[in-house]
């Protein structure tokens, strides 16, 4: 009656065979019973060079959609070499953190906030792309105090921003 056996042939694959989820998702990226409308998804095999993918993401952002601005940052990240690849890492974290305090999940979200501060503001004022490190990094820590104090209102994912 779907034990692991089961759950494993109804996963969605892509043709190699890797696991992936194809579920409609809300605005906040939790996924919806199949079938449900959800809002557009970022294709798991995007590709977003960093200046696209900075554009797609604050886009994103600005429209209250910081799952799917994580999905975009992380699609840079992925596709990055070198140590730079910790300044897309550090701003996907802040994106899911936003998305964790959206979703209410205080603990989760202050965690990743922070992680992904520490992350980005080592690029200091002349990241690469034209990052706005330092602000990024103050405006995750920021939210991550206001979620640790108890306050689960509506967030402002507009406010991040990622350029300088």
């Amino acid at each position: 009656m779907g034990g692991p056996e089961r759950a494993d042939a109804e996963r969605d694959r892509n043709p190699e065979g890797r696991a992936q989820n194809q579920r409609p998702r809300d605005r906040f990226g939790r996924p919806l019973p199949y079938g449900s409308p959800g809002v557009p998804r970022v294709p798991d095999d995007a590709v977003f060079a960093p200046d696209e993918g900075l554009d797609e993401a604050q886009s994103l952002l600005e429209d209250g959609y910081a799952f799917h601005a994580h999905e975009v940052l992380e699609a840079v990240w992925k596709g990055t070499q070198g140590h730079e690849r910790e300044l897309w890492r550090g701003l996907a974290q802040i994106a899911v953190g936003l998305t964790h305090a959206q979703r209410g999940n205080r603990v989760g979200a202050a965690r990743l906030l922070r992680r992904g501060a520490e992350r980005v503001e080592e690029f200091g004022p002349e990241a690469p792309s034209g990052v706005d490190a330092l602000g990024a990094a103050a405006h995750a820590r920021s939210v991550a105090d206001t979620v640790e104090a108890g306050h689960t209102g509506e967030i402002d994912t507009a406010r991040l921003r990622l350029r300088r």
